[in-house]
């Protein structure tokens, strides 16, 4: 079974890229068991990423304002709705799934989603604020346990 991990995020746009420091702090840990990559792209550029995966953990930043910064929300597809948006770029999850299943690309069949509630994704230049800093070990600690139970299903499989 391929497992991929895909940290999200921009390390220059302050707590944005809290996605890229989690995979970068499980890269070593889980480097037999899932592969662990970090990205600033996004949209369709993402694609790729996920061919000949059978599974996939994401780690992205996210504002919803209904949370504390620093907050872990776990997610799956069926949570997100479509990206109305202007252009390819800004395509989100749902939309690569749909291009993946008409492409007939092999597309993980199992996806989740730690995105960590963050307080300021904009600021060119900012430091990660400390409670999107401190969510950083939960975010690990929790794809370690999706990782694992995962390994584990194949085994009882």
């Amino acid at each position: 079974m391929k497992i991929l991990v895909l940290g999200l995020g921009n390390e220059l746009l302050s707590d944005d890229g809290v996605g890229v420091l989690a995979a970068r702090a499980l890269r070593e840990e889980l480097g037999g068991s899932a592969d662990v990559v970090d990205t600033s792209l996004s949209g369709l550029a993402l694609l790729d990423f996920f061919d000949g995966y059978d599974k996939a953990i994401l780690i992205d930043a996210v504002q919803t304002k209904r949370c504390p910064p620093g907050t872990v929300i776990e997610l799956t597809p069926a949570d997100l709705s479509a990206v109305v948006a202007p252009s390819p770029h800004y395509a989100g999850l749902p939309e690569l799934l749909d291009l993946a299943g008409r492409l007939e690309m092999d597309f993980p069949d199992e996806i989740r989603i730690f995105a960590v509630e963050v307080s300021d994704p904009h600021t060119i230049g900012g430091a990660v604020s400390d409670p999107v800093r401190r969510s950083v070990g939960e975010v690990a600690e929790r794809v370690r346990s999706q990782v694992r139970l995962w390994r584990e299903e194949r085994v009882h499989a």
